[in-house]
């Protein structure tokens, strides 16, 4: 759809019309030389154009063309997915195509430049981060407990394929999210103040806890770990790692000098991290 009234559906419309209006737009947005006359300081001498009014355009132009870069990422198989550009509008060509057509005498119209977003993983580093292994380690639940088994399938999804890059924080409260009906988690067995509830997201820890016993590497600082005030099932005493969302969080670092690639696999009652990095990967210490 080629939107040729935009000024209008912008300004004379409710925000929430024009919004889904230009949303549902595949194509490329065209802007007529008469809707650009229209953005001129009102009571004004015509040749002096409202700032604000232009801003507020570009803030609407740019949602609706916006559209957010896909990493590349490993499939279930072990093929590496492409990444996929994203787009936005162009802010600065924008600009200078406004005022190029407000303070000329041309009839023609102009199309709204957008440009290119780059996703921070391609295919090109993730094939190079995905030959070393750096540490693994593998933890056991009962299937049969259905809805903790899908929390553990969630939170395991959530954190796959996640790629961490040198002296940036891993939050696991931040990638994963908050653990919530809406988004698919469901009741089951936790640890409330040393004693056994239920509540939405169960089985979480143990993602978190599979996770710390994985990354706990030379090369990677724990910024952030608190044990839970009883014994859990699925790690030694001493080696969990439990988080809720208003409250403890596993927090680390990576120090290496290069990415690291975390990947994290949960089905038949099994719980498997690994991560991975490229064969020149090595513990920065920040010292020459």
């Amino acid at each position: 759809m080629i939107i040729s009234s935009l000024s209008f559906l912008l300004f004379m419309f409710p925000p929430q019309i024009a919004e889904n209006t230009m949303g549902v737009s595949n194509n490329d947005i065209i802007l007529q030389n008469i809707e650009v006359d229209q953005y001129s300081l009102p009571y004004l001498d015509p040749l002096f154009l409202d700032e604000d009014k232009i801003h507020s355009l570009m803030d609407r132009l740019e949602k609706a063309i916006y559209k957010a870069p896909i990493n590349a990422h490993i499939s279930a198989n072990g093929h590496i997915i492409p990444e996929k550009l994203g787009e936005t509008l162009d802010r600065k060509q924008f600009q200078s195509l406004f005022r190029e057509h407000f303070y000329s005498n041309t009839n023609s119209n102009f199309e709204v430049p957008k440009k290119p977003l780059y996703p921070k993983v391609d295919r090109g580093l993730l094939g190079e981060i995905s030959t070393k292994q750096l540490g693994t380690y593998t933890t056991f639940f009962r299937k049969s407990n259905l809805e903790r088994t899908h929390n553990i399938k969630l939170a395991s999804e959530a954190i796959n394929n996640y790629v961490l890059f040198p002296g940036e924080i891993f939050s696991f409260n931040e990638i994963v999210g908050e653990r919530t009906k809406e988004r698919g988690y469901k009741r089951a067995p936790v640890i409330v103040r040393g004693e056994l509830a239920e509540d939405i997201g169960g089985g979480i820890c143990q993602v978190s806890s599979t996770l710390f016993n994985a990354v706990d590497l030379k090369g990677i600082q724990i910024v952030e770990r608190y044990a839970h005030s009883r014994k859990v099932p699925y790690v030694p005493t001493g080696r969990d790692a439990t988080v809720s969302w208003w409250g403890p969080d596993f927090v680390f670092k990576n120090m290496y000098n290069e990415p690291i690639l975390i990947r994290s696999f949960s089905a038949n009652g099994t719980m498997r991290v690994s991560v991975y990095s490229s064969d020149t990967a090595e513990y920065f210490t920040g010292s020459s």
